[in-house]
């Protein structure tokens, strides 16, 4: 296949020319490239500028282009890998575009890379799950370890035993399955990580799409590692009402559900504690608008992860209605109830539909059904 020249961001890079026509164009060539997974590059890039950082690897790299922005828009040591020797001759095609840049180029399996070698920012963005390649990351990772996964099925519950093979928990497919991938594949990189006496704290995390994406920093000792064990824990659920509730515990209960009395389904063993850090996501806002960026589509999702309240497992509003066979009223009008009636509630990020409130189902209903 012929190679075409792009330009994202700043950076210009050739790409394989794909089949538009194929199911899955990104694939459809020997060297892949995903040009809706965009919006999680540039959120690196947009990170890196708050982090104090001097090495980055980009594990599994294709054609390069997420190591290449780094090098020449972050001005940030690189190296970046791929087994293929298809995307290595691409990616050393590419890093030759930027010869004042600290590019180096590898061509192994990552892990052997890691296995030897420390980094300030390990990035994993597979082509799947990125479940096998976490163990040995959580070590190679100095400071920072960033995570995409792109197996949303598996995570999400959809392919309920694939997703318990690769992560060791069990999902859910629901309502808010997005959330429940998301926090699945935080408190996998937690468990992964521990066994090492490291913790983590999560810095910029989202769900968007087909992909899930984690911005994390490593800490060190075992205090850190049982500091992140505490935000461990288990999502229980109505079988056949919305009710739901949070506990923290690395073995979860027995719990019935006081709506119907039935037994609840357990989902987890999830990270249930908060998925970004407030004064980063203030820098990002700031960063963003600084650079003319204030209205883009990650200002916007920065602007929501930053009021987001950090409890899990949301509601669909519109689900819950009709579920009690009502008319909902908006979405504001929704939220200014339950914040009226003496509770929190926000909007969330992972669906449109979708509000994170600690109130009880019955304030919830009220509010549903109330006009402004």
């Amino acid at each position: 296949m012929s190679d075409r020249e792009v330009m994202e961001g700043s950076t210009r890079f050739f790409i394989e020319e794909h089949d538009e026509n194929s199911s899955f164009p990104p694939g459809s060539g020997s060297v892949s490239f995903n040009n809706r997974i965009r919006l999680n590059r540039d959120s690196t890039n947009y990170l890196l500028r708050q982090l104090d950082v001097s090495s980055y690897f980009d594990a599994m790299a294709a054609s390069g282009v997420r190591g290449l922005r780094v090098a020449h828009e972050c001005n940030i040591p690189v190296t970046i890998n791929d087994y293929s020797p298809e995307a290595a001759a691409l990616i050393r095609k590419n890093a030759a575009l930027y010869p004042d840049n600290d590019i180096t180029v590898t061509e192994e399996d990552c892990r052997a890379v890691m296995l030897r070698q420390r980094f300030d920012v390990v990035d994993l963005d597979p082509f799947g799950t990125p479940a096998p390649f976490v163990d040995i990351a959580a070590t190679s990772a100095r400071h920072y370890l960033f995570v995409t996964a792109t197996d949303t099925a598996p995570l999400c519950g959809a392919h309920l035993k694939a997703g318990i093979r690769r992560y060791g928990a069990r999902p859910m497919n629901n309502e808010y399955h997005s959330e429940v991938g998301l926090r699945l594949l935080l408190g996998f990189v937690v468990r992964e990580t521990v066994k090492y006496d490291r913790g983590i704290e999560p810095l910029f995390c989202f769900a968007r799409e087909h992909f899930v994406r984690l911005h994390l920093r490593m800490t060190n000792g075992a205090g850190r590692g049982d500091k992140a064990l505490k935000n461990i824990g288990y999502i229980h659920q109505g079988p056949a009402c919305p009710w739901r509730m949070t506990e923290t515990a690395f073995l979860p209960s027995v719990q019935e559900c006081p709506e119907c009395g039935a037994k609840m389904s357990r989902i987890g063993p999830l990270w249930v504690g908060p998925i970004n850090n407030h004064e980063i996501l203030s820098q990002l806002a700031a960063d963003l608008d600084a650079d003319g960026m204030g209205e883009s589509v990650l200002a916007r999702l920065v602007t929501l992860l930053d009021e987001e309240l950090p409890t899990p497992a949301f509601y669909n509003y519109h689900r819950l209605a009709k579920h009690w066979r009502i008319s909902p009223s908006p979405a504001d009008d929704v939220i200014a109830a339950i914040r009226d009636a003496g509770y929190q509630a926000s909007r969330t990020h992972y669906d449109g539909r979708g509000i994170k409130t600690d109130a009880p189902l019955h304030v919830l209903r009220d509010a549903i059904t109330t006009r402004g």
